[in-house]
């Protein structure tokens, strides 16, 4: 008995669709992650860029959680976009910079309950315990604002 494997019509439609879709999700990932690397910068004290690139390791740790935070939310906005795919890529969008907002926000109300002179823990030239509370605030924070999101 011979088996002959068929595709279906649509199959090579189908998969440049699919194909396009995943470049499209991409490009509007890597901006919001863009954006969400900007947002965590622009209201952290210090230049988040230039001292990771000192080598400076508790700025390190603080910008690698929130750029892990900013990711959880950006890859929830998009796995709960519509399913059509300009919708989706809007919804995407939309969801994903809105929770980049109230992350970048609620990161920073912890940080001044928790009373955290983040600038000099960031600068410090030696490893700083608090650079560990607020890399957890903004990994915890971007959890609750990934699952606000789905």
């Amino acid at each position: 008995m011979t088996t002959t494997l068929a595709l279906s019509d649509t199959f090579g439609s189908d998969l440049v669709r699919g194909i396009g879709a995943i470049l499209l999700y991409g490009v509007v990932g890597l901006l919001m992650m863009f954006a969400g690397f900007w947002a965590i910068d622009w209201t952290t004290p210090g230049k988040l860029a230039q001292l990771v690139t000192r080598g400076l390791p508790n700025a390190v740790i603080v910008t690698a959680s929130g750029l892990l935070s900013m990711a959880f939310i950006i890859v929830v906005a998009i796995a709960n976009s519509a399913s059509d795919l300009t919708e989706g890529l809007i919804t995407s969008l939309v969801y994903g910079l809105l929770g980049i907002i109230v992350q970048v926000l609620a990161v920073r109300l912890l940080e001044w309950a928790t009373r955290i002179d983040v600038r000099s823990t960031i600068e410090s030239e030696k490893f700083a315990p608090a650079s560990i509370v607020v890399a957890a605030a903004h990994l915890a924070l971007g959890l609750v604002v990934a699952v606000a999101i789905s």
